[in-house]
């Protein structure tokens, strides 16, 4: 079976509010400054490095959310 590195679990579990807040968190922490490529990422399309897993983690985090990973 595949890993998936998508954090659609987590984006998922986002308040509707605080979607637009956290996706700048998120890009800013991945160094990403167009959506497209924020978008390959949400969906387990590029392999997140182990400190951008973590920056992900942790914003997840500041919204209570600690099941990120997964497709859910």
């Amino acid at each position: 079976m595949a890993r998936s590195f998508s954090f659609k679990k987590g984006w998922n579990q986002l308040k509707h509010v605080d979607v637009k807040e956290c996706q700048g968190k998120l890009m800013e922490a991945l160094s990403l400054t167009s959506t497209p490529p924020f978008y390959q990422r949400l969906n387990g399309k590029v392999e997140p490095k182990v400190t951008e897993a973590e920056a992900i983690e942790r914003i997840f985090a500041e919204y209570g959310i600690t099941e990120v990973w997964g497709e859910a």
